[in-house]
């Protein structure tokens, strides 16, 4: 999938891009063609960076809501040439998502557009999921014929419905269309189904891999094929030598992480981080200095997986190097560290804003630790992320770590947060945001009431109000 291009943070469609509360907010403010327009460059170009994780689609919806946004240019979308050229799910998922929140608040033109989507799009499987839990029976059973007749009755298309069947996320389509009494149909369904389930019965047999029987070198061979054809299997393969690993293993085993090929060498350090081999500390510093770059990072992820105090105490003494161990040990600390390691957090914090930018992987578990520990040094930088960031994950995490230790959170960023795309996120503005701004009580009284709201952010709003509230 291409990397979205997002708009500037002060923007309109920045803002909306990110899913930040402050987006509904302007576009409920800004002319309506304006805001419009905007959104709808944002569901029919999906902005997020990671659209399998980052929640976008009923911040989206509520905005459609709010401005009475028609679907035209959804319609053109999902129906263009382009679904016959590209039918990569990304391309459409997030506007069929968008339609499903839009059918569960009564829209009904959204549902009459992922049913035509769902029999005749190239990514029908995602609408007809939306359908599943959102159609009648009887809107799913007229479906049924144009589904199957994607598939021809020939072994190649059986074969192609049983996967559908199998991997159907939703499977109560499925269900309604296995008892259907129309001729052909009930068979057809009924016969994938249970060569979906024959087909999971006998991968579980047939799963390939290590064998507990196994020796340590045949382990560190396994490891070495997979990093040949390029694939990392240290992990499970140092999960493997813990099973077959014998103490008179070890000097064999620290050989390897000295020296070994690539993929045993990263197995080796995986493995002897895991069970706090009292050299490991020194193998993770020369191998974070290795040519390779799939050791380095396995000797920097297996240090960062430890827990021991050891660990940490080298932590500190490496936190001050100007290298990729220095940020893990930066890392470390954060999740780690105690009090008296906030200067630390807070410098490596600070240096990979400035050196990687407010999308940096390595923010997640630092604005974490700038949070645990409560450093209230880090508001500002903070700030900066919550703002700047195209991550909702990364923002959220931002306004955890500001309501402890921002003590403007409340009545700030709070407030914009019950707005968010994510719930999590307006979990936490529920909690915090200062109820003496009219908007905030108003705004929570809604998530109260919205059957589409999740369960988590309904507990936390009751927390604060009552029926009685002002």
């Amino acid at each position: 999938m291409f990397e979205p291009v997002i708009a500037p943070s002060g923007t309109l469609l920045g803002l909306l891009q990110r899913g930040r509360g402050d987006g509904t907010l302007h576009a409920l403010t800004a002319p309506r063609p304006e805001a419009l327009a905007a959104l709808e460059q944002c569901v029919l170009g999906d902005p997020r960076h990671d659209w399998q994780v980052e929640n976008r689609s009923l911040y989206y919806a509520r905005l459609y809501l709010d401005l009475h946004g028609d679907l035209d240019a959804v319609e053109r979308h999902l129906f263009g040439p382009e679904d016959v050229l590209d039918d990569e799910e990304s391309r459409t998922g997030l506007a069929l998502s968008v339609l499903g929140h839009l059918a569960s608040y009564g829209r009904r033109d959204a549902l009459l557009l992922l049913r035509r989507y769902a029999a005749t799009g190239a990514n029908w499987a995602w609408a007809l999921d939306e359908l599943a839990l959102r159609d009648d029976d009887a809107g799913l059973r007229a479906l049924a014929g144009p589904v199957l007749a994607r598939f021809p009755a020939d072994a190649e298309g059986e074969a192609e419905l049983t996967a559908a069947v199998r991997d159907a996320f939703e499977p109560r389509p499925w269900r309604l269309w296995a008892q259907d009494p129309r001729p052909g149909i009930a068979d057809r369904v009924r016969a994938a189904g249970e060569r979906g389930s024959f087909d999971r019965w006998q991968r579980q047999l047939t799963g390939a891999g290590p064998r507990p029987e196994w020796s340590v070198q045949a382990v560190f061979d396994w490891a070495e094929a997979g990093a040949a054809r390029g694939a990392a299997l240290h992990v499970p393969a140092a999960r493997c030598l813990t099973a077959v690993a014998a103490p008179e293993d070890r000097p064999a085993i620290l050989a390897v992480a000295r020296d070994g090929g690539d993929g045993a060498r990263c197995t080796a350090l995986r493995y002897l981080a895991a069970v706090n081999d009292p050299d490991v500390l020194d193998l993770i510093e020369a191998a974070a200095e290795a040519p390779s770059t799939s050791v380095v990072d396995a000797a920097l992820a297996s240090f960062e997986r430890m827990r021991s105090l050891t660990a940490v105490d080298r932590a500190r003494r490496w936190a001050l190097r100007p290298d990729a161990l220095g940020a893990a040990a930066g890392r470390m600390l954060a999740c780690r560290g105690a009090t008296r390691d906030s200067d630390l957090v807070l410098g490596a914090l600070r240096e990979a804003v400035r050196v990687e930018g407010p999308d940096a992987p390595s923010l997640w578990t630092l604005v974490d630790g700038a949070g645990r520990l409560g450093i209230a040094c880090a508001a500002p930088v903070l700030r900066h992320v919550y703002r700047e960031t195209a991550s909702s994950h990364l923002r959220g995490r931002a306004a955890r770590a500001l309501a402890a230790t921002d003590p403007s959170f409340a009545a700030g960023f709070a407030v914009e947060c019950l707005w968010d795309c994510e719930e999590s996120t307006r979990e936490i503005a529920a909690r915090h945001a200062e109820t003496g701004d009219a908007r905030v009580v108003e705004r929570l009284r809604r998530l109260a009431a919205d059957p589409a709201e999740e369960d988590e952010v309904q507990t936390a709003v009751r927390s604060r109000i009552t029926p009685d509230s002002p």
